[in-house]
């Protein structure tokens, strides 16, 4: 496919697309078809949103066919590639740019979901960008048997942004691999052998880890995740107790709350359940307690207020320590706070994190106190990629334009626009059971009615979920049973990024009604 440079002239009386200038190498070229659905979407007769005008030069749209990359996928790549492949028509991404997304047939989506919470700070940020290639003209790899400046500045800088004791730092590749080193340093520290996580947590996919993730989706019939126990979650909206205070988010359920001032009769009930596995289901002694501060694969669940200082009370009584999972709540993302459990007012005794660390950038850390680091040296470990130069260079970039470009207040600012935004929308459809979350870490969770609360079934969130994708805009899905929205964009989206998504999905679950 030949080189096209887009321009668009957005004609603010009308809303429309005016006109559109095709610049193709060598010759001219009929204007793609995805133009012309763009023109279409702002017609003053057609009611659909229509995206903003962007300045933005796309790379040479070059390589195979989309055809040949279904076959290649379908022949060479693993099944499972198959099996998580968005869509009903797959999205074939070209080339990002901070909140932006192209396919390869030039058309240009809003990515509200970042690769799964992953990208940060931006598609290609230019800052993150030159960071990389700077370190590439200079070292791309050696290890940490050899001490060179970009792990140690890292090491400093992100042990900067943690609460003592919190400071002992050891890299790693991914949030599994971080998770799955939390589990023997856990173990090794107290000699204790049993964790406890929450039911519908998702904390990687390893032989190990699957243990602490518990959705039936994710599991596979062998043996693997020993010693790991799933506790009931305190989800406020699906679980037996919950009511219209409970949670630290800009919107509450619409459960109906008749608990006094400052008492949380549903917390107390989900700490008994805590007490009740602790009574039936380990040892007397256990070696951790893995959360997440929001719940991310789970679905953007958010617990009582004052749950996760309970429960890390009652797990330190068992002699266990405390292991925030932050891969998807780190960096600012929640708005509120640098690090989710800080919104919890918990120090948790180890953190563990991934995805926008990197902006992207494959890379994980596990962050714990002296006491528990000096625990792990009783063996020896050795991790060949865990702090890379280049991963490290791209790390420290990312940490500092978060700060540079105020992504954290940024989150905070539109986020909690977006989260009021979509509650409207809830108040105005049936099928719109619940919105959650805090910052850009946002659940929607979809039923049949707000009175059972039973689940939107997966065909109809299929529906919804290609229209918003027809669009122009990307999101994800997540909760046990699929019914939940989640958008978790590049924290630079706009308020007006915001607007464009929700009169999107607005549409799209409109659509799906009138058909219904």
């Amino acid at each position: 496919m030949p080189f096209v440079d887009v321009c668009w002239f957005h004609n603010k009386q009308t809303g429309s697309i005016a006109s559109v200038c095709c610049e193709v190498k060598g010759y001219l070229n009929v204007v793609p078809s995805w133009l012309q659905y763009l023109t279409n979407l702002g017609h003053k007769k057609n009611k659909h949103p229509v995206l903003q005008p962007l300045s933005c030069v796309l790379v040479s749209i070059k390589g195979m066919s989309k055809d040949r990359m279904i076959e290649i996928r379908r022949q060479n790549c693993n099944p499972m590639t198959m099996k998580v492949t968005y869509y009903k028509k797959p999205v074939f991404i070209h080339q990002g740019y901070m909140q932006w997304l192209w396919d390869v047939d030039g058309r240009r989506y809003l990515d509200l979901f970042a690769g799964v919470a992953t990208v940060s700070v931006g598609h290609c940020h230019p800052k993150v960008t030159a960071a990389a290639e700077q370190q590439l003209k200079k070292l791309w790899h050696t290890t940490n048997i050899y001490v060179y400046p970009t792990l140690h500045e890292y090491c400093e800088k992100l042990a900067s942004h943690f609460p003592d004791p919190l400071k002992v730092i050891y890299l790693t590749n991914s949030g599994s691999e971080a998770n799955d080193l939390a589990i023997l340093m856990a173990r090794l520290h107290t000699g204790n052998y049993d964790i406890i996580s929450l039911r519908g947590s998702y904390h990687g996919g390893s032989p190990q880890t699957i243990g602490l993730t518990s959705n039936a989706a994710y599991k596979y019939p062998v043996a693997s995740g020993f010693g790991c126990t799933n506790t009931m979650c305190p989800d406020v909206f699906r679980g037996p107790w919950g009511g219209s205070h409970c949670r630290d988010s800009p919107v509450q359920t619409i459960r109906e709350c008749t608990c006094a001032q400052g008492h949380c009769m549903a917390n107390q009930q989900y700490i008994a359940q805590l007490k009740e596995t602790f009574a039936t289901s380990v040892p007397n002694k256990i070696a951790a307690f893995f959360g997440e501060p929001i719940q991310g694969v789970g679905g953007a669940v958010q617990y009582p207020k004052n749950y996760l200082k309970e429960a890390y009370k009652l797990v330190r009584e068992q002699g266990g320590i405390c292991v925030a999972d932050e891969v998807q709540t780190g960096f600012g993302r929640t708005g509120s706070h640098f690090w989710g459990f800080q919104g919890h007012d918990v120090i948790p005794d180890m953190v563990t994190m991934a995805k926008g660390i990197g902006n992207g950038f494959p890379m994980g850390a596990v962050v714990t106190t002296p006491e528990i680091a000096a625990s792990f040296s009783k063996g020896l470990h050795f991790n060949t990629f865990g702090g890379n130069p280049l991963a490290c260079a791209v790390a420290s970039s990312v940490l500092d334009t978060i700060r540079e470009d105020d992504t954290q207040q940024n989150s905070l600012r539109v986020g909690t626009y977006l989260i009021t935004e979509l509650a409207k929308l809830r108040d105005k459809y049936e099928i719109i059971g619940d919105v959650r979350g805090k910052g850009l870490q946002i659940g929607v969770e979809m039923v049949r009615d707000k009175a059972s609360r039973d689940p939107l079934p997966p065909e109809a969130m299929a529906e919804i979920f290609e229209d918003v994708k027809d669009m122009g805009v990307l999101i994800g899905k997540g909760a046990i049973y699929g019914q939940t929205f989640r958008i978790k964009p590049p924290m630079c989206i706009t308020k007006e990024d915001a607007d464009f998504f929700v009169a999107v999905f607005d549409k799209s679950v409109r659509n799906y009604m009138e058909k219904r």
